[in-house]
């Protein structure tokens, strides 16, 4: 008896660890960590040397590295499309086939379709809290003002706190214009020659040779006069129109201040993640940092060795570090997958009115932002999660930042669509060790709609 009581005892102490070791990898918490136009070669832990980033960098040493991480496109929207989709944008209708890749504007009607399945969505059906901190840029209304078709909180999210457009220089005084190259082009030539017009009828009709209907030249003035005051209005206006903070579907700042704004987006996500302590959530926290305009709060003004740039990386590396010490506080390390990415490479071209480099830097890679050069679209790719992922690895292999999509939705155990093609392929075998190798055995690079490469990783090949 006493026998068979302690194989009983031992069955059932069997059980319950299994069954802990079970939750422990299913349903856990997710941190999804996004930077604006950061380079692959701005971080400690991808070889920089002279910026400060021990957060981010520890992320690195408690979990994995992925050294060939890819970004499904190398401009804002595709991009996030992508991400939070698990396609290739051009599936969903979000690569353009005009020059211009982005949505500039927040009366745009356009944005990520509602047919769309992101992550949050399927996670939200799981019981999970969801939250998106920071931007977004992917549309915000259809048909009017206030539909909210395109906002975070159609797209799965319950609870959203940032810019539903972008970041602009047009949005911090001093910080010159975004738009100021593309207004000369399409206004200023049609006013010369409208101006050029004017005096040139009115000195035919002042001596007399040729009689000007009056009705002809008021029409070159009244459409000189409108071109003229379109411009003045669009850049007067600019910041007060597309430049606000909102919180879930109510504008609480417009125009945006600066003035420690990666302070509130981390309070708003340390909030979020105290809130939820004891039910499983997604946090998206999509940090400002570090496209143009840049800023910097006092504490981290003038500190690091690359001006405003590495200001700005350094704070963004200060918040990791607030996300990570909150887990600590309330014992969530070990129930929560962090990710940390760039949703594409650095703009390298980036730089100030007063002559000091804003982009940042692509290590040994060509190119930067909006290309498909390797600078373009290699972006960090670090993931952590105590005693499921191996501390201190790195993955060679080919991945994209549409894997996290199929990833995540198979830990929270939902359903994957079955009536759409995923093109991203789930990381948990390979950040095991239960595979060596990527399923990507091709990754397409677009610029906008048109196909630029294709990276080719053979079965049968090293």
């Amino acid at each position: 008896r006493k026998k068979m009581r302690l194989v009983l005892f031992l069955i059932i102490c069997q059980c319950a660890i299994n069954s802990a070791s079970t939750h422990h990898v299913s349903n856990p918490n997710v941190i999804l960590l996004m930077a604006d136009d950061l380079g692959i070669g701005d971080l400690g832990c991808y070889g920089n040397r002279t910026l400060r980033t021990p957060n981010i960098d520890r992320l690195a040493e408690e979990g994995v590295t992925l050294t060939q991480h890819i970004a499904a496109s190398p401009l804002c929207t595709p991009s996030r499309a992508a991400f939070l989709t698990g396609r290739y944008p051009i599936r969903s209708g979000m690569a353009a086939f005009s020059r211009v890749g982005v949505f500039l504007f927040s009366a745009s009607s356009g944005g990520l379709p509602s047919e769309e399945i992101t992550f949050s969505k399927l996670l939200k059906q799981r019981g999970y809290a969801t939250a998106l901190i920071g931007k977004w840029h992917l549309g915000m209304n259809c048909e009017s003002s206030n539909d909210f078709c395109h906002h975070p909180l159609s797209h799965g999210f319950d609870y959203f706190y940032g810019l539903t457009v972008t970041n602009f220089r047009d949005c911090k005084p001093g910080q010159g214009s975004v738009f100021l190259k593309g207004v000369q082009k399409s206004l200023v030539i049609p006013i010369q020659i409208a101006g050029i017009t004017l005096v040139s009828l009115a000195i035919v009709q002042y001596v007399g040779l040729l009689k000007v209907p009056f009705q002809a030249l008021g029409y070159c003035l009244l459409i000189t006069a409108i071109s003229l005051a379109v411009l003045i209005f669009f850049f007067y206006h600019f910041r007060h129109l597309n430049c606000f903070l909102m919180r879930d579907h109510q504008i609480i700042q417009q125009p945006l201040s600066y003035e420690n704004l990666t302070q509130r987006l981390t309070k708003e996500a340390v909030q979020f993640i105290v809130r939820n302590t004891d039910a499983p959530f997604l946090l998206v926290l999509s940090y400002l940092h570090v496209h143009t305009a840049l800023y910097a709060s006092k504490n981290f003004r003038g500190k690091s060795k690359h001006g405003l740039y590495g200001d700005a990386v350094e704070e963004m590396d200060w918040s990791v570090g607030q996300v990570l010490d909150v887990l600590e506080k309330y014992n969530l390390s070990n129930k929560t997958l962090v990710y940390f990415t760039s949703d594409q490479g650095a703009h390298v071209e980036e730089i100030s009115s007063s002559g000091e480099v804003h982009g940042g830097y692509n290590g040994i890679y060509k190119g930067g932002k909006s290309m498909n050069w390797e600078g373009g679209i290699r972006v960090p790719g670090l993931l952590r999660w105590p005693g499921v992922i191996q501390s201190g690895s790195y993955i060679d292999e080919p991945t994209s930042n549409m894997d996290i999509f199929p990833t995540i939705v198979k830990l929270a155990e939902a359903q994957l669509p079955s009536d759409r093609i995923i093109d991203g392929h789930d990381l948990m075998p390979l950040l095991q060790g239960k595979i060596t190798r990527s399923k990507h055995e091709f990754l397409f690079h677009y610029c906008n709609a048109y196909l630029n490469a294709v990276r080719w990783h053979p079965g049968n090949s090293k």
